[in-house]
């Protein structure tokens, strides 16, 4: 049997086992059984994604994404029977003027219906003027909350930028939440009330860390250590001596780049404190464990959209990886994957995807995604109608059907993804003391 052969039965496999994300295909399917495409040509998706440069690593998942689901979405007979065609241009890891520049290039040169990527390293708002200027949907996942404060400045021009995962607000109260609900249940005893926070100059990472660092004292803790690095970091002996002279019983360190936060554990595992080492969502990432090896166990990471470890989140990530490789990363790839569908799903709803400068059909189709309750591999995607990003759980909703889980996970096994430890009812396995710990 030919290796395509294998994926397009890996593929059905998952959809027809994949719950809710299985009921939502059946629902787009029936669509196109019962409809006519206005056109056969294809409804173009277009990524402006980081495939080289620092975070290439998540750039090249978020295209995977797109064209795992791009194959699903056709294998159903497309959007109303207009095929999907992915088309990706490469970012390079840079900031606003080249994310504005591919957006404009898909746009107008490729004939893009809607932008749909993970996230670049820029402001968070680049693709917001471009979208809107072209009458036309833009998803992403740069999780920052100065696209909830644009979207609420002009809610009428900024219709179309959905931003499907939660702002980074969520991570400083729901890390020390995390925290409390270890001491609470016996599995972690302070060793001190000291938590060092460390991150780096982008705003993502700093909105982090200062949410931290504004609600330490009101879960008993006192920053020892708050700094900013440099990056990319290669040498991270200065902030060890800072941490070896005045261990705390936490380290945070907000900076997220995969490589980064590798040879912190790299580094740090050579004469290490007695201190829980928390990562920003880069150790996620197959890359960070193939760097860090053994040092990587013990580890916490979160992220407000990841792969869950259930029936939907485990078939998705066995599909995925069975098309790109073990080492190939479902937290990020799922990203985009489910951006897609969902799209999709709220496109046949519409009737149909707009074209550039077709704002009326796009709203049309905007309108659909925004009241979508959506669940896929990533949980729940609902969008709030006064940022246009997703709800977070459990912070904004106690409700996990109606909320994006925001997920901790500890790296339990060098080889292996890290195991979901929180939120309830999502949990896979149970926290471990770090093996370099006291007990």
């Amino acid at each position: 049997m030919s290796n395509h052969s294998k994926n397009n039965q890996t593929r059905r496999g998952f959809l027809k086992g994949a719950g809710v994300t299985a009921g939502s295909a059946a629902m787009l399917s029936g669509l196109n059984q019962s409809a006519q495409a206005q056109s056969s040509d294809p409804v173009v998706i277009g990524c402006p994604a980081p495939l080289t440069g620092i975070v290439a690593a998540d750039g090249i998942e978020f295209q995977r994404g797109l064209e795992m689901a791009r194959d699903e979405i056709n294998e159903m007979g497309g959007i109303l029977g207009r095929p999907v065609e992915v088309v990706t241009v490469d970012t390079e890891s840079k900031g606003d003027d080249v994310v504005i520049q591919a957006a404009q290039r898909l746009i107008d040169k490729d004939n893009a219906s809607a932008i749909i990527t993970g996230y670049n390293l820029e402001t968070g708002t680049a693709l917001h003027d471009v979208v809107a200027d072209a009458g036309v949907i833009a998803m992403h996942s740069n999780t920052v909350a100065v696209h909830d404060e644009l979207v609420k400045s002009d809610p009428d021009r900024f219709w179309g930028t959905i931003q499907y995962d939660p702002p980074e607000t969520m991570y400083g109260e729901g890390f020390l939440k995390f925290i409390k609900d270890l001491e609470d249940n016996g599995e972690f005893k302070r060793p001190n009330n000291k938590i060092a926070i460390v991150t780096g100059p982008g705003t993502y990472s700093i909105n982090i860390a200062n949410a931290m660092n504004g609600g330490a004292a009101a879960f008993g803790y006192e920053v020892s250590l708050f700094e900013t690095v440099k990056v990319p970091v290669t040498d991270w002996g200065p902030t060890l001596a800072k941490l070896r002279a005045d261990p705390p019983a936490i380290i945070a360190i907000t900076h997220f780049y995969t490589q980064d936060q590798a040879q912190f554990m790299n580094q740090f595992m050579t004469d290490p404190t007695d201190s829980l080492v928390y990562l920003q969502y880069g150790a996620s990432l197959a890359a960070f464990r193939d760097i860090a090896g053994d040092n990587s166990v013990g580890s916490i990471y979160a992220t407000v959209i990841g792969a869950l470890q259930d029936e939907i989140g485990t078939g998705f990530a066995d599909a995925y990886k069975g098309r790109f490789g073990d080492n190939a990363s479902p937290n990020g790839g799922g990203q985009t994957y489910q951006a897609l569908h969902a799209y999709a799903l709220a496109a046949a709803l519409a009737g149909g995807a707009g074209a550039p400068y077709e704002e009326d059909q796009n709203r049309v189709v905007a309108d659909r995604l925004k009241s979508l309750i959506y669940r896929g591999p990533m949980g729940t995607m609902r969008i709030r109608p006064d940022t246009l990003s997703a709800y977070s759980y459990p912070t904004e909703t106690n409700d996990p059907s109606l909320g994006m889980p925001h997920i901790f996970s500890q790296v339990h096994d060098k080889a292996k993804d890290g195991v979901l430890i929180a939120p309830s009812p999502y949990e896979r396995g149970n926290f471990q003391l770090p093996p370099w710990m006291k007990s």
